[in-house]
């Protein structure tokens, strides 16, 4: 996982834990989530836009 190890990755949460409080992590995970969601549809959307109809008429 990025050339971390648990020690550095138990830091970062604590840290982060200590910056943004307990209630605010679920807010800034589920924030996350549905910004990499979007990312992730969105270079799915691109790639079917890159093929012509003539191709999508040959592969149906």
């Amino acid at each position: 996982m990025f050339g971390l190890g648990w020690t550095e990755v138990g830091v970062i949460a604590i840290v982060a834990l200590l910056i943004f409080g307990p209630k605010k992590i679920p807010e800034l995970g589920s924030a996350l989530g549905k910004t990499l969601r979007g990312f992730k549809e969105e270079l799915n959307k691109n790639d079917s836009d890159d093929t012509s109809p003539e191709e999508e008429k040959t592969s149906e």
